[in-house]
């Protein structure tokens, strides 16, 4: 057969293909002396090593965990600006109304964004995408939202879309804020105008639309959701980040890929979920940054739920710049297993984007894969503050 075998693989560690629900996040397949073969960038075969197909190449890894890259499904990695004096008056308890009043908050990144031609979008997004990386991530979900204006949302997918060439993206059209005069012709806007460009133009597989208190109310939400699907347009949801208003319900009647935050969900949020084909994504940077209460993962996995990690990497609410330090932070703050991490940032992470071919080593799947420093892949969820891969392989290159 031919392709690279690489051998030497102290633990091949990997879910089964596809979403995992409830008890099912915590089966994981681990090979001891693993072999991999890879072929055109595809897994062709995974076994003991003693059982390896005979192969023109073979790679040694050096006696160390494999695992499957991680998915982020949740980034707002690319913006313009800082919230830097933000961040120095909430510490001191500033209230967010008043940092607002001040010109911070949200709006002063839509500003700085919107105010950035793409080549800027792009050169301050790439160290960004290197850095989650470089922590195992090789997909990554990349929303727009700061735009406001749809000049300025087009701008960002466009950064999106030239970025793709060097890393593995999936763009997302996020309606984030509405405007603060003329409300209902902004939806109305977005529905017939801006959503529809960006379908035409194909540069965006899915959108997202923030349903809060603050934001879009159920009504505005599901009028965008319903454009986005007439237009093939997969839907996605931020909801219950502060306020359960019924975001989730309307994801899981939808059939969204995903529903995201989760912080204020409670028993009728974590049963609609359970219930439903909709993955719950909790991101537990925004806790560990803004004090929130952490998202239930672990009551969500027990009601049957299929639970995704993602970092929510935005200079607002979570700068938090490694995928792998956001599956720790799951195990410590949302209480799932590392067994269960693993899961919630490979396949059902890439159920939340809507892909079936990456977050899993088996045949037939994307040749990505982490090689980790240690013999052991449970360093992965254990590490804190250092970085615990050395290798990330992408379509069966190290990248």
């Amino acid at each position: 057969m031919t392709g690279t075998l690489f051998t030497n693989i102290s633990q091949l560690v990997t879910p089964l293909p596809g979403v995992q629900r409830g008890a099912a996040m915590r089966e994981l397949t681990v090979i001891p002396d693993a072999a991999l073969l890879v072929s055109g960038g595809v897994i062709r075969w995974v076994g003991p090593r003693s059982e390896a197909p005979a192969t023109g190449a073979e790679h040694d890894l050096g006696g160390v965990a494999v695992v499957p890259g991680l998915v982020d499904p949740h980034t707002h990695a690319v913006w313009a600006g800082d919230r830097l004096a933000d961040f120095e008056a909430r510490v001191q308890g500033v209230p967010y109304e008043e940092i607002l009043a001040r010109g911070g908050g949200i709006r002063s990144s839509m500003r700085a964004t919107g105010a950035a031609t793409v080549e800027e979008l792009v050169r301050l997004a790439r160290p960004r995408l290197q850095a989650l990386r470089a922590s195992g991530a090789t997909t990554i979900e990349v929303k727009s939202g700061y735009g406001l204006d749809f000049a300025a949302e087009i701008r960002m997918l466009e950064a999106v879309h030239q970025l793709q060439a060097e890393f593995g993206l999936i763009p997302t059209l996020l309606i984030h804020v509405p405007p603060t005069e003329g409300r209902s012709e902004y939806v109305e806007a977005v529905c017939h105008d801006l959503i529809p460009a960006v379908a035409k133009k194909g540069v965006a597989s899915a959108v997202d639309v923030f349903c809060e208190r603050e934001a879009f109310t159920i009504q505005e939400t599901r009028a965008i959701l319903m454009a986005a699907k007439a237009h093939g347009l997969d839907i996605k949801l931020h909801a219950d980040q502060f306020h359960a208003i019924g975001g989730t319900e309307l994801a899981c009647e939808l059939g969204a890929l995903s529903v995201d935050h989760l912080e204020a969900s409670g028993p009728a949020q974590i049963a609609a979920l359970a219930g439903s084909t909709t993955v719950a994504t909790i991101l537990p940077g925004v806790t560990l940054h803004l004090g929130l209460p952490a998202a239930p993962g672990r009551a969500l996995i027990d009601a049957g739920a299929a639970v995704a990690v993602g970092t929510d990497l935005n200079p607002g609410s979570s700068p938090l710049f490694s995928t792998q330090f956001a599956l720790a932070l799951a195990v410590r703050l949302c209480r799932l297993t590392p067994a269960e991490s693993l899961t919630a940032c490979t396949v059902n992470a890439a159920a939340a984007l809507g892909l079936n071919d990456v977050g899993a080593l088996a045949p037939g799947h994307d040749a990505n894969f982490l090689a980790l420093h240690s013999a052991d892949w449970r360093e992965l969820p254990y590490v804190l503050g250092g970085n615990p891969v050395r290798d990330v392989w992408v379509s069966g290159r190290r990248v």
